[in-house]
């Protein structure tokens, strides 16, 4: 992992996981997270969704929040333009990278073997075997109908974006060292969300997608601020100045990031948003300070 730059300000891109930071088991933004974004993307600062979702189940979630910069999807794996209001068309795509057959087929094995319910995500489609018991549950996390086919190593002969292990109940982290050494220089393994393992292609991180949009804006990364809450968001807290995780993200986690946001019941990326990007320099400069010193004392405790 590279070394975490300094952080600076002001801040002039915002990069900002959306389940579990934006969003709770309702799926519904709220007001105060809504106008928080808008204000600083008024203010002219960038403003982006960084999520394992596919661009086009991030899109009425940029819309309410009245972003216009890209969509980084599928935990980096793809990046979108964000189309233009009103405009049905897909956005045009930045930056793709899809995981090997051979490695994704593999995975399916694995997953089924495991217990876990395995789904394929290429570009805007997301693929499942006929047998999947949860495909309506999943339908309607995504807003999307999933694809259904009888055999999913059959269908897997064309890389894809992402592949998804899905369980009943919450993922032990603890597997999480031994199964990224089993796909090692293949594929990429996190953790997203309780009960969801995934699995991209080598290199693949919000980090990385991070760094993309970094560049498309000219912001140093650290002038960003990223806030997430799991696995899938541990390289981009770490790779940027102003890193923060809400405070269910695991240890490390939070270990990573510079911040803990207060949470999601307090709509605490909000809150961030207002101390570091909406302050006056100054404020937003003692809150800096402030926020790294309560992180690095709520870790020691």
């Amino acid at each position: 992992m590279s070394r975490r730059p300094a952080p600076a300000l002001p801040i002039g891109l915002i990069a900002l996981d959306i389940d579990g930071t934006l969003i709770g088991e309702d799926l519904l933004l709220r007001d105060r997270t809504v106008a928080a974004v808008r204000a600083a993307h008024h203010r002219g600062v960038s403003v982006s969704l960084v999520t394992g979702r596919m661009s086009t189940s991030a899109i009425a979630f940029a819309r309410e929040l009245g972003l216009s910069d890209p969509i980084v999807a599928y935990q980096g794996a793809l990046i979108r333009e964000l189309p233009p209001e009103g405009d049905d068309r897909l956005g045009r795509l930045l930056h793709h990278r899809p995981l090997a057959a051979e490695t994704a087929r593999e995975v399916v094995t694995w997953a089924t073997a495991a217990g876990l319910e395995p789904h394929v995500n290429h570009l805007e489609r997301f693929v499942i075997r006929a047998d999947d018991p949860r495909a309506e549950d999943y339908s309607s996390f995504l807003g999307s109908r999933a694809e259904i086919v009888p055999d999913l190593n059959a269908w897997l002969r064309h890389p894809v974006s992402k592949l998804l292990a899905v369980a009943v109940d919450p993922i032990d982290d603890a597997g999480l060292v031994d199964l990224r050494r089993q796909f090692a220089g293949r594929a990429e393994v996190t953790i997203s969300h309780p009960r969801f393992l995934e699995f991209l292609a080598p290199g693949v991180s919000k980090a990385d997608g991070v760094r993309r949009l970094a560049r498309r804006a000219r912001v140093p990364m650290g002038s960003v601020l990223a806030i997430g809450d799991n696995y899938n968001d541990l390289e981009m807290l770490a790779a940027v100045g102003h890193g923060a995780a809400m405070p269910s993200a695991p240890r490390p986690v939070r270990a990573a990031a510079r911040y803990v946001a207060p949470p999601l019941s307090e709509e605490g990326a909000a809150q961030l948003i207002e101390r570091l990007v909406l302050a006056s320099p100054a404020s937003a400069a003692r809150h800096a300070a402030g926020l790294a010193a309560e992180r690095d004392a709520a870790l020691v405790a």
